[in-house]
């Protein structure tokens, strides 16, 4: 079937097979006369139509061809076309899976997110104990009741990590006295238990939040908070304590008042 804009080698092949029709009618009228072409025996008249349309059918023999050849180009580019935009629909999976895993992660950590509140609580009325054993006035501390129930308040409202705050700065008003700073944490089987405690929960949401934040950027969010730096304090006075004061399994994950 010819398309509507048929290629140039067939108007081509057309015209040839037009104008040598045109000859071989020419010729037929002027050297042989279309009335003693029928006498002609059949061996000179299948010798005369082969030797007349022999050229014509290689003619059409190169075109056709030529038109093989545009038509496998045309499939070749047409097969490309395909291989192109099923790359770029590979592509928009990959990105499109990527999306998914980041909304993955995203969900995750909003999730943890609102844990991080959660354990932020706990881990203030673990300080809060802590700060109670060792600051109280019933403890040989300067801090008095009033005083400690105000911070409770705090730190039961919006102020999460007040009583961290208290110990940082206690930690830091007693300068270089190593020992009065140990005692701050372990110089009583209380104070271990709650040492301990914060810990083992810090590092809980620590292990947490290198699961859901590949990049580290919430480890080292909490590791600079007001929590963290206890951690980091009561880390560092646990290796010094010994084994029945170091070892949160054998004090206890209870609070004892």
């Amino acid at each position: 079937m010819i398309s509507r804009n048929p290629d140039w080698r067939i108007w081509l092949g057309l015209s040839v097979t037009l104008g040598w029709l045109i000859l071989g009618a020419a010729y037929i009228s002027l050297s042989i006369g279309w009335s003693n072409i029928a006498y002609l025996p059949a061996n000179d008249l299948g010798s005369f139509l082969e030797g007349a349309f022999a050229p014509l059918a290689f003619l059409w023999l190169v075109i056709g061809y030529f038109l093989q050849q545009k038509e496998l180009q045309q499939n070749t580019r047409a097969l490309q076309e395909q291989a192109k935009e099923i790359h770029r629909t590979a592509e928009q999976a990959v990105i499109q899976s990527q999306k998914m895993a980041e909304s993955e992660v995203h969900a995750k950590q909003d999730t943890f997110l609102q844990i991080v509140q959660s354990v932020r609580g706990q881990l203030g009325q673990i300080s809060g104990f802590l700060f109670l054993s060792s600051q109280a006035t019933g403890a040989s501390g300067t801090v008095s009741s009033e005083e400690i129930s105000d911070l409770f308040r705090r730190q039961s409202s919006l102020e999460p990590e007040v009583f961290s705050r208290q110990l940082l700065s206690t930690h830091i008003r007693l300068g270089d006295d190593s020992a009065q700073q140990y005692d701050l944490f372990y110089g009583t089987a209380t104070r271990a238990r709650h040492s301990n405690n914060f810990i083992f929960v810090f590092e809980r949401l620590m292990k947490r939040a290198e699961e859901v934040d590949p990049d580290k950027m919430i480890r080292d969010s909490l590791l600079t908070s007001g929590h963290g730096f206890v951690y980091g304090m009561a880390k560092r006075h646990q290796a010094n304590a010994p084994a029945e004061l170091a070892n949160h399994e054998a004090t206890g994950l209870y609070i004892e008042f």
